[in-house]
């Protein structure tokens, strides 16, 4: 949260609430502390965003709660006012690198769905009855519950957002039946599902899905749609004035997403950003909304890392001037890394049509009914078995790509938001032809690690010559940046970034 909020929590885990800071919070109604914590009122049973606008609740007669799930847990239900489940999530999922941070990111990719507590525990490294310690203790509830109550969220905006049926809701959420949907739904919410979609009706396509995504504000939208536009890879992605669209390599088959994107700009809101989803099997619908969160950068809370720059004489002034940059994520890391070291030493536009190429000879036709939209980007195990001597970059280069598909198509790197970033960087590190401006630029976007700065890196020294600083003198204090040095980063490229065309670009 903002360091400069009197009397703050600093979220870390369920020991951290502070009861007489999270009362102070929801008595101001304070938007930041939404998705940060919960208020849950014994005298109603239900449970609150701190921000919601009903009465103050008596503090003799609130409990505070890290998580939705703890809340629910503890036999609380949700607001039907404030819908304390529509909120973004909690940042601190991004800038914690422990055992809690990588669990939730995870949970929220659906692996406990696909894989079950075993499955999310191997990923981690733990035994699962370790890692539900772990959980319950960090964040009041155990791996089930917090993947329950992230099923509950999603069926709810599946309801109220689109007209699917109810069967195809239940699968597309994670449900294992319609009964365990229809009573988690009553148990949340207080509601059957037919009561929260009310009476509403209308034709459909099947497989489409369109929803809005909240995110924190303020949100520069058409700096994150700039970088993505400029960044485009043809036959993967396209974009336009004020839309991103791509192709999705989701579990159960390839979809799309086309996102509205622009800027919402007052401070300590909820924004939405209109995703429309196409998929071939909807229970890949909460994996492909995660992803797109990521790649949104949903969960950043822009107004700590604006707090922790305002004085500082260099992104000051480029965070007035660009308020809520995100740093723009990812949908799948093993397709962020190798797009990485692509573009080792060659310009954006140079590894815009590398990669095109390398999409167009081993990538996946698909067919999305989108024109431009053609390929899914190439799995790591295909470009493996490349000869590197027949990839269009240098041979070095070449070799390193076949070399880093390898390691990820065996395991010897993985590139989830569950894997420790430490030993990604070392992994990584290990591998020829991979140096500190690629592992670090892969942990910054494919890990969403908030504090990567790039020294060497061309565009930060000839953005900092072009702001009129020496860039041998600014580099020497980037540790004042700290723990944002990634969003620095990106306020430094975004004073090079073209605006993106009126025309579609990828097509």
């Amino acid at each position: 949260m903002s360091t400069s909020a009197p009397d703050a929590p600093s979220p870390t885990g369920a020991t951290w609430l502070d009861a007489e800071a999270c009362h102070r919070a929801v008595k101001a109604r304070d938007r930041r502390f939404d998705g940060v914590f919960y208020t849950a009122v014994r005298t109603t049973g239900i449970y609150c965003r701190p921000s919601c606008p009903a009465r103050t609740p008596a503090p003799g007669n609130v409990t505070f709660h890290p998580t939705a799930a703890s809340a629910q847990a503890a036999g609380y239900r949700a607001c039907k006012r404030c819908l304390p489940d529509a909120v973004p999530g909690s940042p601190d999922w991004d800038v914690a690198a422990d055992v809690a941070g990588r669990a939730m990111r995870l949970i929220a990719d659906g692996v406990v769905d696909r894989d079950g507590v075993p499955g999310l525990a191997a990923r981690i490294g733990y035994t699962p009855r370790h890692l539900t310690r772990i959980l319950t203790a960090e964040l009041g509830a155990g791996p089930l519950a917090l993947a329950r109550s992230r099923r509950a969220q999603t069926a709810r905006v599946l309801i109220e957002t689109t007209e699917l049926g109810y069967a195809e809701i239940a699968f597309a959420a994670g449900f294992s039946s319609v009964r365990q949907f229809n009573d988690t739904v009553r148990e949340v919410y207080a509601a059957s599902p037919t009561e929260l979609r009310g009476r509403r009706g209308g034709r459909r396509t099947p497989g489409a899905v369109t929803m809005r995504l909240a995110v924190r504000t303020p949100f520069a939208g058409r700096a994150l749609l700039d970088f993505l536009a400029y960044h485009v890879v043809p036959g993967v992605e396209l974009a336009g004035d004020g839309w991103y669209a791509r192709t999705l390599d989701l579990h159960h088959g390839p979809g799309t997403v086309r996102l509205e994107i622009d800027d919402a700009l007052e401070a300590g809101q909820t924004a939405f950003v209109t995703a429309a989803f196409r998929l071939t099997d909807l229970r890949d619908t909460t994996a492909a909304v995660e992803r797109t969160r990521r790649l949104l950068d949903a969960d950043c809370d822009p107004l700590a890392v604006a707090d922790h720059v305002a004085g500082d004489p260099i992104l000051g002034p480029l965070g007035r001037r660009t308020p809520g940059l995100r740093l723009p994520g990812q949908v799948d890391g093993d397709e962020t890394a190798v797009r990485t070291v692509i573009g080792q030493q060659v310009s954006v536009v140079g590894a815009r049509t590398v990669t095109g190429r390398v999409v167009a000879a081993h990538g996946r036709p698909v067919e999305t009914g989108v024109p431009g939209l053609t390929h899914l980007f190439p799995t790591a195990a295909a470009l493996a078995e490349v000869d590197p001597t027949t990839l269009p970059m240098p041979r070095a280069r070449g070799r390193a790509l076949v070399g880093l598909a390898a390691a990820l198509a065996a395991g010897d790197v993985v590139l989830d938001r569950g894997t420790d970033r430490d030993e990604v960087r070392a992994a990584m590190l290990a591998l020829p032809g991979i140096g500190p401006w690629t592992a670090d630029y892969v942990a910054m976007r494919a890990l969403a690690h908030p504090d990567v700065f790039l020294p060497t890196d061309i565009g930060v020294r000839n953005a900092l010559r072009n702001l009129g600083h020496d860039p041998a003198e600014v580099l020497t204090r980037t540790d004042a940046w700290r723990p944002w040095r990634s969003y620095a980063l990106m306020h430094l490229w975004n004073t090079l970034m073209p605006a993106t065309s009126t025309d579609p670009i990828g097509a």
